[in-house]
């Protein structure tokens, strides 16, 4: 019961976007507009918060980076290798189902989750998993599907114009900023920081209600094979290689974590079907989508109460 009082919450603000499309309450364009919101303030604020409260130093932590980091180059890499090598797949289907195996929902999912468990520290774990996403595991996925694509596409073209895109990504200039706020030692002045605060609160049941409105309308037909396989990397096998990297790189914090582990629970991004376009995979990309959001119901349930039992 603890547990579902947890997740209880997140999923009824999910069910609740689903049905304010469903009913015509609210259009596809709203929801949209919602997101926009919501990526590119909500988000942004809520990580200029989190870095600017705290010391670099107590931020930035190295283990911390390799361990999310490390589990996600390995469940990448075995995705990649098992759908490219040994289903035969071409290059470009092998990365983008990669991609969702090991990218997490870390903004609208995770961090509501995990701000339930563990309250203002997964602002931190948010912020250091989406420095992840956006650096490595997203130019990673993106730029070896345009290699496979066989479009005449360089890699080096693919990379700089990778490059240019995340200069101007909200997130990363969220992370730069918050990190510039705290090495100052300066502190942001109190009407800002209000307007910031009340941005960074709107995030997660924006975001829930986002997730929902996104997931009307999705249909899981044929391909029942590969939604499966990217399903299960991503809310099982994710996880579990992240847990593993700890062992081996690990961390003081408990609830930094903690964190950790509910964000790569949660199901993959909600713009992987947007990923999935450019290379004909949208309706492969929306079915795992829904398929892991239903399902992860039940994994960040059981991930919840492990941290619970362990003590975190």
């Amino acid at each position: 019961m603890n547990v579902l009082s947890i997740t209880a919450p997140i999923f009824m603000l999910i069910a609740l976007g689903y049905a304010a499309v469903m009913w015509g309450v609210v259009s596809r364009e709203h929801i949209q507009g919602l997101g926009r919101l919501v990526v590119n303030f909500a988000l942004p604020a809520l990580i200029i918060r989190a870095l600017s409260e705290n010391a670099l130093a107590d931020v930035f932590d190295a283990h911390y980076l390799l361990a999310y980091g490390l589990g996600s180059l390995l469940t990448f890499s075995a995705g990649l290798f098992l759908a490219w090598r040994v289903q035969r797949h071409r290059l470009d289907y092998a990365a983008i189902s990669a991609m969702g195996m090991a990218t997490a929902n870390s903004g609208f999912i995770g961090y509501p989750i995990a701000v339930m468990v563990i309250g203002p520290t997964a602002g931190v774990a948010l912020a250091l998993c989406m420095l992840i996403e956006n650096m490595m595991m997203i130019p990673l996925g993106l730029a070896l599907a345009e290699a496979g694509s066989q479009q005449g596409i360089s890699i080096r073209k693919t990379i700089m114009t990778t490059a240019r895109r995340l200069v101007r990504n909200p997130i990363i200039i969220a992370i730069v900023s918050g990190a510039l706020i705290s090495l100052s030692g300066l502190s942001i002045p109190a009407p800002f920081y209000k307007a910031l605060d009340m941005l960074a609160d709107a995030s997660a049941p924006v975001a829930l209600f986002v997730i929902g409105g996104t997931l009307y309308g999705l249909k899981v037909q044929g391909m029942y094979r590969d939604i499966g396989q990217i399903t299960l990397a991503k809310l099982v096998c994710h996880p579990l290689l992240v847990l593993a990297c700890f062992q081996i790189f690990p961390i003081d914090n408990t609830e930094l974590m903690a964190g950790a582990l509910l964000i790569a629970s949660a199901p993959m991004l909600s713009v992987y079907p947007i990923f999935g376009v450019r290379f004909s995979m949208d309706k492969l990309c929306a079915a795992a989508l829904l398929a892991a959001t239903v399902t992860s119901f039940i994994t960040i349930s059981a991930t919840i109460w492990m941290i619970h039992q362990s003590g975190a």
